[in-house]
């Protein structure tokens, strides 16, 4: 029977452009969504802009229009760039509707109803001249640990230390310039530290609804049975402040991020009341149906913990899963306004490159962990450039550019019988295989696999040399069952292609004269006499000119964002705070040190142990070395096998509850979640030392 699914993306910000680290997630979510929609499952795919908070307030002050005209204006420009790029949704709404805000406001009721809400007063910095209480972000002042000027309320970008906005020396607003003056206000809380709700965290996060890496996470966030580490949750903020207004509760309004959540809700009942689907059978407590969020991992705290404890408890399903997926970085680096690097989704499309490109280099990276990638813009050798020119054009494309012309010119555009041959039947019996790669969001291997095939059609192609035969007469019956076979498997790559390549797919199947595609389709061939159309080039090389246009346009137009609320979304979080470098050693010290290239041969988890993973590395020695490695909460243990990493060889082995400890594997982290193990460059071997 086919599936009832129900997929949502994380709302981005009314407050910014998209640029091309938003993309991933939108890219990733709408290949999931086209998938499921080709094997003939029910899909709904909703997003909204999030659109609340003091950033949207301020913003528009600023312009000089409302609130609701800025976010009107972002919505339109959000709309145009997920469209370019071919992101389809069933519904994008607004969490500034009336259904998000009834949906909240029922969510609240329930929660207060059980005992859940609690009134505290809370002191906090007002800006006098503004008569406003003061988010963490809009206030500045002096480091109290490294006296760096200018810094945020909430922590120091120059050494990275975490505080609250009290601590600050010499505080001022960032609104208004004014020193802010402490004063005391009535706050609600959702009291997250009940017992029922940490109950209900520590079962609901130990589920398959999460990736293993974001499930040890959050048994880290959430601390052991003994020491609960969740405090209640402050989902109140004062007047003046654009949102919706607490019920009971003049002049105080919800929290950004108790709305923008239910912001899914409300985005699906406008669905439905459009198109008749009964909003119960998806959101009810006990719903079979699935619902998936795809989110980045730099909000998984509230969509992990936050969310599933409101749903849970003001009577709603909770998640099917959360798919989280990492950061974006470009040419190996954070995305730089001054390098020109972050790109906004428009400048990518002024430039007159196709939104199939990013599409297909994304899907090329894209797996089913929370592991960064990187888009790689460096040369026409490498990465992007390559990547695209090397697959679809010379690859995929070349298929029927060098065999379509010879259907339509020499025999009226028919193609041949008798084409049921061992490589047709190859390409079709990987459908079950690539369906489960691309159901469990292993895009990488699902298009190396149909680039594997790509090669093998091509080897096809050139053994039969059309080119060549087609100057001879006698081998005129030969020329048009090769060129059939071939186009025969065009148009199963294209299948197994179309979730990632909506729009070339479209423009193959007018090519081919055929209906839409479905997966279902790769279990047949066009019959005898087909007629095709006349073959126009389908896609064209990536140009490096427009590539260096691209960056230099970001260079010159993109202007410092304003901040968003906190904790920032997507690739904003990758602006992170550097932590100080560490004082000087000499090259002596330095020397003591002894960094060796380790195949870890082997890796598994460590029972009884809530951060370990046991590695087992090759470093060249007769016997391979065991480590205990703490970072359990970022790798699954079966991907790790066979990869290469950095490992200290002369470090004093450690006898630990496990087992001995033969060394350390370096890995690099910062104050966002994450732990990333390094890796030499290709052709290093075990062994070999790192100076």
């Amino acid at each position: 029977m086919p599936r009832k699914i129900l997929v949502t993306s994380a709302l981005p910000y009314a407050n910014g452009s998209i640029h091309l680290g938003h993309l991933v997630e939108y890219i990733q979510t709408d290949i999931w969504v086209r998938f499921q929609k080709m094997l003939g499952n029910t899909c709904h795919y909703v997003c909204a802009d999030d659109t609340h908070g003091t950033p949207i307030m301020l913003r528009a002050e600023k312009e000089g229009i409302t609130p609701e005209q800025l976010i009107d204006r972002v919505w339109h420009e959000h709309k145009s760039d997920f469209e370019g790029f071919h992101v389809e949704f069933d519904h994008y709404g607004s969490t500034n509707s009336t259904e998000t805000k009834e949906f909240a406001q029922a969510i609240y009721r329930k929660l207060k109803a059980a005992g859940l809400i609690e009134v505290r007063s809370v002191e906090q910095f007002y800006d006098p001249v503004k008569n406003m209480f003061l988010p963490d972000r809009f206030i500045k002042g002096e480091c109290p640990k490294c006296h760096a000027k200018d810094q945020y309320g909430d922590n120091c970008e120059a050494c990275g230390t975490t505080y609250s906005p009290i601590e600050l020396i010499n505080p001022y607003s960032a609104v208004s310039g004014a020193q802010p003056e402490r004063r005391n206000s009535d706050h609600y809380f959702f009291k997250l530290s009940d017992l029922r709700c940490q109950e209900f965290l520590r079962k609901w996060t130990r589920s398959d609804t999460l990736q293993s890496e974001a499930s040890n996470k959050m048994q880290e966030w959430l601390g052991s049975e003994s020491e609960s580490k969740l405090s209640d949750w402050d989902i109140s903020r004062d007047a003046p402040y654009f949102g919706f207004e607490i019920p009971d509760a003049p002049g105080k309004y919800f929290y950004v991020w108790l709305d923008a959540p239910v912001g899914y809700m409300g985005s699906f009942k406008k669905l439905c009341d459009a198109e008749g689907i009964v909003f119960d059978d998806y959101w009810k407590q006990g719903s079979d149906v699935e619902l998936y969020h795809f989110i980045g991992k730099d909000i998984l705290y509230f969509h992990a913990l936050f969310w599933p404890a409101m749903l849970q408890h003001a009577g709603f399903r909770t998640p099917t899963k959360l798919f989280a997926h990492g950061f974006l970085t470009v040419n190996g680096e954070k995305m730089s306004k001054s390098r020109g690097t972050f790109i906004t989704a428009d400048s990518y499309l002024k430039q007159g490159l196709n939104p199939e490109y990013l599409r297909y280099y994304y899907a090329s990276l894209l797996n089913g962990t929370m592991g960064d990638i990187d888009l790689n813009l460096g040369s026409e050798n490498e990465g992007f450039i390559a990547k695209i020119n090397s697959d679809l054009v010379g690859k995929y494309i070349n298929i029927a550019s060098r065999c379509a012309g010879f259907i339509t010119k020499r025999f009226e555009g028919k193609l041949a019988g008798g084409t049921s041959i061992y490589p047709i039947e190859r390409l079709q019996s990987h459908a079950p295989v690539l369906a489960e790669m691309f159901e469990k969001r292993e895009y990488n291997f699902a298009l190396r696999e149909i680039m594997s095939l790509a090669d093998e059609v091509n080897k096809f192609v050139d053994n039969g040399a059309p080119w060549v035969i087609a100057k001879d007469p006698a081998q005129s019956q030969n020329l048009h069952w090769i060129c059939t076979n071939a186009i025969q498997m065009f148009r199963l790559l294209t299948i197994y292609l179309k979730p990632v390549l909506p729009n070339l797919a479209n423009e193959v199947e007018k090519f081919l004269n055929i209906p839409p595609l479905t997966w279902k389709n790769a279990q047949s061939l066009l019959p005898d006499g087909h007629v095709i159309n006349s073959y126009q080039h389908l896609m064209t090389r990536v140009d490096l000119k427009k590539i260096d246009a691209m960056i230099e346009a970001n260079k010159e137009s993109l202007q410092p964002m304003t901040e968003s609320h906190s904790p920032a979304r997507h690739a904003e979080a990758q602006q992170h705070a550097i932590a100080p470098i560490a004082e000087t050693i000499s090259i002596d010290e330095f020397n003591k040190v002894d960094l060796r290239v380790a195949k870890i041969v082997n890796a598994e988890h460590v029972e009884g142990a809530e951060k370990l993973l046991k590695l087992t590395l090759d470093i060249g020695e007769a016997q391979p070395r065991t480590v205990f490695a703490g970072i359990k909460s970022a790798y699954d243990p079966e991907k790790l096998k066979g990869r290469m990493t950095v490992m200290v060889a002369n470090l004093a082995p450690r006898k630990m509850k496990f087992g001995l400890s033969e060394g350390m594997v370096l890995a690099a982290s910062g104050d966002a979640p994450g732990l990333f193990i390094l890796s030499p460059d290709d052709g290093a071997q075990p062994g070999m030392r790192i100076k």
